[in-house]
C-alpha cells in the first residue's frame, strides 16, 4: 500500500463529520478490501494513459440506452429535485411543499420511502431497448443524492434496505446481459458532500424564517422509534460541512449564497470531510466488485475525489485484465478540452464538430434527467428522429450516443418515451448495418448544418436536413446516410464525385441497407446520385451501401 493509500484510508477523529454509522462502516471493511487489484495499472494518470486502449465491445456498439432512475423520480418534478427542494423560488421547492410539507419537517429523505417501484419489470424494458438497437445499457447506482441503488455494503441508505427493497442494479444487470447487452452503471455520488448542502439551509423570507431543514437537526439518535430506525441522515446528507450562513435575508442572496459555494462543481476531495472520500471509495469498490460492471459512467470532469477516483481507475482496469485476459472495462469522464487517453472522453448534451481520433461518447436524455410529468403532458420529448440525426452524426465522428429515457418513480416509463423508443428501433432495424460495428471514412459527411460542439452546446443544434449525409465504414463497405428523407427520391452526394479528393475508386454498386436489390446510381465529376423507389423511403433519412469506393 503506498503512502497515499495509506494517508487515503487511515480512520480517526475525521471519521466523526459523518455521523456514527460511518465510523462503524470503517471497522466493517473485510481485510485487503481497500487495496485495489493487482496489475499492470498503477493509480496515476501516467499509467492509464499509458496502457489503455478502449475495447473493440464498445467501438462496435455504437448506441446505448439509460436509465437514469432513483428516488428524484417520484415527485415528477424534473432534475435536481433533493437540492431544489431546499431553496425558496425553485420550482422543486414550491412542489415540495404543496405537495409533501415544509422542508424543515418533511425532507427528502423522506421520499425513499414512497419511491416503491411498484410497475417496474426490467425484463419487459430491456427487451424494448434491445430492439431498439442498443447494444448496452447503463443503470444509474447512485446520484448527487448520495443513496445507493444497489445492495450496498458500505452504505445503510440503500434501495435494499428502503424504498423498492429491491437490489435495483443487480437486476438490471441480470435483465441486461439476458438480453446480450453490455451492463454499465454510473455513479454521481461524489458531489453529494457540497451538492446536498441545501439541506442544511433555511427560509430567509416567510412564516418559518431562519428556521433550519431537516438534515440540520436529523441525526441517528432521533430515529428511534421511527420508520428510519437505526439510520443516520448525516450518513446521508453529508454532514454539515457547509451549510447557508445564519442572517441571509432574502431568497435571492441565499440563491446567490449556493450558487457561489455549495453549487461549486469541483473534482477535489473536500479536506474538512475526509470519511465522505473514504466510504465513496468503498462503496465504489463494492459496486464494480459485486456487479462487474462494462462501463461506469462518472458524472465528474474528472476522476472523482483526486486520489480516491485513480484508485478506482486502476482497480478497475486491473480486475477487468484479471477477469477477462485483456481490459474490456469503459469509464466515462468529462474532461474539458483534455487529452486523456486513458479513459473514454463524454460529451453531456453536445457534439463534436470533426472525426475524433479516439472513440467518445454523447449522454444525452429525451427530457430532463429525473422524471418530469410536465414534459410528458406538453409533448416536449426529443424526437426520435433527431434522436437518429445525432446518433449518425456522433457514429461518423468515432463516437457512441448514450441516451437517457426517464423512468417515472413506480419503474415504467409513459406512453410518449415508448412510442419514440419504438420509431428509434423501427429506423435501427432497417439501417442499423451502417451504425454498428463500423468505423469513420476519411470525412465525416457534407451537408449545409453546421454541428455546434461541445459540452451542454446541443440546445444550439439547428435541424438537420435531407442534404445533410453523415458516412461510416465497415471492411471495404462505405455507407452514406441521409439526415432526413430524401427530396423526391434522390440523393446526391458531392463528396463522391468521380476522380475526386475522397473517391479514390469508381462505385460499383449502391444498393439500400437491408436490401440486395441495386439502386440506379450515375456518378460524374458533380457527384453521385441515387435514385430510390418511394417504398425505399423513410421519414427520418435512409442508409445507403455504396460498394467499389474503399
Amino acid at each position: 500500500m503506498t503512502p497515499t493509500r495509506r494517508a487515503l484510508f487511515r480512520g480517526g477523529a475525521a471519521a466523526g463529520l459523518m455521523g456514527a454509522s460511518t465510523a462503524l462502516a470503517s471497522d466493517l471493511v473485510p481485510p485487503g478490501f481497500d487495496q485495489i487489484a493487482k496489475g499492470p495499472f498503477q493509480p496515476t494518470w501516467e499509467s492509464l494513459d499509458a496502457g489503455y486502449q478502449t475495447p473493440d465491445w464498445f467501438r462496435d456498439a455504437k448506441f446505448g440506452l439509460w436509465a437514469h432512475w432513483g428516488a428524484q423520480c417520484v415527485p415528477e418534478a424534473g432534475d435536481w429535485y433533493a437540492r431544489g427542494m431546499y431553496q425558496p423560488g425553485q420550482h422543486a421547492y414550491d412542489h415540495h411543499l404543496k405537495t409533501y410539507g415544509h422542508p424543515a419537517d418533511t425532507g427528502f429523505m423522506d421520499i425513499y420511502p414512497r419511491w416503491k417501484a411498484e410497475n417496474w419489470n426490467p425484463d419487459d424494458l430491456l427487451d424494448l431497448y434491445a430492439k431498439a438497437g442498443a447494444k448496452y445499457f447503463v443503470a444509474m447506482a447512485n446520484h448527487h443524492d448520495n443513496f445507493d441503488a444497489f445492495h450496498s455494503r458500505f452504505h445503510d441508505w440503500n434501495s435494499v434496505r428502503l424504498g423498492p427493497g429491491k437490489d435495483i442494479i443487480g437486476l438490471w444487470a441480470k435483465a441486461a446481459r439476458k438480453q446480450g447487452l453490455r451492463f454499465g452503471v454510473s455513479n454521481h455520488s461524489a458531489h453529494a458532500w457540497h451538492w446536498f448542502q441545501t439541506a442544511y439551509g433555511y427560509d430567509p423570507e416567510g412564516a418559518r424564517k431562519g428556521e433550519r431543514y431537516d438534515a440540520f437537526k436529523r441525526f441517528a439518535a432521533d430515529g428511534r422509534g421511527k420508520w428510519w430506525e437505526g439510520l443516520d441522515p448525516q450518513q446521508l446528507y453529508g454532514g454539515s460541512v457547509m451549510p447557508l450562513p445564519d442572517g441571509i435575508q432574502t431568497n435571492a442572496a441565499a440563491s446567490a449564497w449556493h450558487e457561489a459555494n455549495d453549487r461549486v462543481w469541483t473534482e477535489k476531495a473536500p479536506l474538512n470531510n475526509p470519511a465522505f472520500t473514504r466510504q465513496w471509495y468503498l462503496r465504489c469498490k463494492d459496486l464494480i466488485d459485486s456487479y462487474q460492471p462494462d462501463l461506469v459512467y462518472f458524472d465528474n470532469f474528472d476522476l472523482p475525489l483526486e486520489q480516491a477516483g485513480l484508485d478506482i481507475a486502476a482497480h478497475y482496469y486491473n480486475a477487468s485484465l484479471q477477469r477477462h485476459g485483456k481490459v474490456e472495462a469503459v469509464i466515462n469522464i468529462k474532461p474539458h478540452d483534455t487529452h486523456r487517453p486513458g479513459i473514454v472522453a463524454d460529451v453531456e448534451r453536445g457534439m463534436r464538430g470533426e472525426i475524433s481520433p479516439e472513440p467518445w461518447q454523447t449522454d444525452t436524455c429525451i427530457g430532463d434527467w429525473h422524471y418530469n410529468r410536465r414534459i410528458f403532458e406538453e409533448k416536449r420529448y426529443l424526437p426520435a428522429a433527431e434522436v437518429i440525426h445525432r446518433l449518425c452524426d456522433i457514429v461518423s465522428k468515432n463516437g457512441n450516443l448514450l441516451l437517457s429515457i426517464p423512468v417515472r418513480g413506480d419503474g415504467t416509463i409513459d406512453s410518449e418515451e415508448r412510442r419514440i423508443v419504438e420509431e428509434i428501433g423501427a429506423w435501427m432495424g432497417r439501417f442499423s448495418d451502417a451504425i454498428h460495428g463500423t468505423r469513420p471514412w476519411t470525412i465525416f459527411g457534407e451537408g449545409p448544418t453546421a454541428v455546434a460542439s461541445g459540452m451542454f452546446s446541443e440546445g444550439k443544434q439547428k435541424p438537420f436536413t435531407p442534404q445533410d449525409i453523415r458516412f461510416t465504414t465497415k471492411g471495404a463497405v462505405l455507407y452514406a446516410i441521409t439526415l432526413g428523407r430524401p427530396e423526391g427520391g434522390q440523393v446526391a452526394i458531392a463528396s463522391l464525385a468521380q476522380n475526386g479528393r475522397h473517391a479514390k475508386r469508381p462505385v460499383r454498386r449502391v444498393s439500400l441497407v437491408g436490401d440486395k436489390a441495386p439502386l440506379p446510381f450515375r456518378q460524374d465529376r458533380t457527384g453521385l446520385r441515387v435514385t430510390l423507389p418511394d417504398a425505399a423511403l423513410h421519414p427520418f433519412g435512409v442508409a445507403l451501401r455504396i460498394d467499389g469506393v474503399l
